[in-house]
């Protein structure tokens, strides 16, 4: 038997969970989360709630229950060296330890590893600890810009001009407060073109692509609205999208690889886990917003529901830096997935509310999100609640049947219809076609 820890209590780890026990392998799931997920729940054979933001209870479980390995799912305890802090233990995790992890934790570290490895993929940027100078800063970039907190913000800690922020007195206020918060702030230049999420299986050395996907982060129909955690995500059956070319997702891999060697010869230290890539499809070639550490959310629920290899094995080859001796093989489906949220969200959302989930139509598969599971129902955080997942043939299939459960869940709550339409993912085939002549 193999005996797992996992870290964490959103969909991400839902899914996960889910992948493990599909194992042909037995497993044991003991989980730790900061509140109780009905579907890891019913998934695992111990469950304890506690904090996320220090280790002295996880490491006490890990003692205890001596796991073979742990998953860590958020990128919030990945970033504070949960990883490390289970090392302490003699647990070896599929997750990054907190130097390399600073690829998703700080956005100057991975800017200026690419720039000091000659990668390609980053715009003209410039770090910044103070507002001195950023006025010129824009100015040469056009009046076009993009701002990030150099911290995590869990998705919300990106501002884009003409988007987000109306004129440059805005912007300059706003990078005040990053700097306030993190001690800097990055300037970017602003891409133009299609973005897409691509995640890989690293060990340090060998990386392994899941299929491409495409994420939507603004919280409302036709992309409008705050920016989210992702509101939903597709992906398609040939593992590209309808608006990408294969050398694309080439290039993106390509990156990807170097920046796994960068890591290692920049803190001698081996990156074992998920990598994922938000890349950009533009006119002057492929450009990186980012790196993260870990799974998507929503991204896992389109690649994990799909993987035909069994997870367990491919996690240990991942920790034991032989993922070249393995292979991971994800049927040729499209999916689907789509995001129920308390209303408000993401600004001003409800909180503590209950839910009611009715029946879920036959084929759709569901997730617990940012739930807690008491005595007499489910309440939201505040913070995503459920997703639903299609799979089929077609995008446009897998759309329809992931929307077809949205009305089943009653309560102060929204979410959006369009994401893997036709007439969006249209728009997308149309924009990149117009940017590439």
């Amino acid at each position: 038997m193999k005996k797992i820890l996992l870290v964490g209590n959103g969909a991400r780890e839902h899914v996960i969970a889910e992948a493990l026990k599909k194992s042909p392998q037995d497993v044991s799931l003991i989980a730790y989360g900061k509140a109780k997920n009905p579907g890891i729940a019913k998934l695992a054979d111990r469950y304890e709630i506690g904090p996320l933001d220090e280790f002295s209870a996880l490491k006490k479980l890990a003692l205890e229950e001596k796991p073979d390995f742990a998953i860590v799912g958020p990128d919030d305890p990945i970033a504070d060296g949960c990883v490390d802090a289970l090392l302490e233990v003699e647990v070896r995790s599929m997750a990054p330890l907190a130097t390399v992890a600073r690829l998703e934790s700080s956005k100057s570290f991975t800017r200026d590893l690419l720039e000091k490895y000659e990668i390609p993929g980053n715009p003209k940027f410039k770090v910044f600890t103070s507002n001195e100078g950023m006025a010129e800063f824009i100015e040469e970039l056009g009046g076009e810009y993009v701002i990030k907190a150099d911290g995590l913000m869990g998705g919300k800690g990106v501002k884009v001009s003409g988007e987000h922020i109306d004129n440059v007195e805005e912007g300059i206020e706003w990078a005040g407060k990053c700097i306030e918060k993190f001690g800097r702030v990055i300037f970017e230049e602003k891409f133009v073109g299609e973005e897409f999420s691509l995640m890989c299986f690293c060990d340090g050395k060998t990386i392994i692509p899941m299929p491409a996907i495409q994420d939507h982060k603004r919280a409302h129909n036709g992309d409008t609205g705050p920016n989210t955690g992702g509101m939903g995500t597709y992906s398609d059956a040939n593992h590209l999208l309808p608006f990408i070319k294969p050398e694309d997702v080439a290039k993106a891999i390509e990156i990807t690889q170097k920046t796994a060697k960068a890591l290692f010869d920049e803190t001698g230290c081996e990156f074992k886990g998920i990598m994922y890539g938000g890349f950009i499809a533009t006119t002057k070639g492929l450009g990186l917003i980012e790196f993260n550490a870990r799974f998507g959310d929503p991204e896992a629920m389109n690649v994990l529901p799909i993987l035909k290899s069994d997870f367990v094995t491919l996690c240990e080859h991942v920790i034991d830096g032989t993922l070249h001796l393995y292979d991971a093989r994800f049927e040729h489906k499209a999916t689907v997935c789509k995001y129920v949220v308390p209303e408000g969200y993401p600004e001003n959302p409800v909180k503590g509310e209950k839910i009611e989930v009715g029946e879920i139509p036959e084929g759709v598969k569901m997730y617990y999100a940012s739930v807690d599971e008491r005595d007499d129902g489910i309440y939201m955080s505040g913070s995503r609640a459920l997703a639903f997942v299609g799979i089929a043939d077609t995008i446009s299939e897998a759309e329809k049947i992931a929307a077809s459960a949205l009305s089943s869940v009653s309560g102060q709550v929204f979410y959006r219809d369009d994401i893997g339409t036709d007439a969006l993912i249209q728009k997308r085939i149309d924009h990149m076609k117009e940017l590439r002549g």
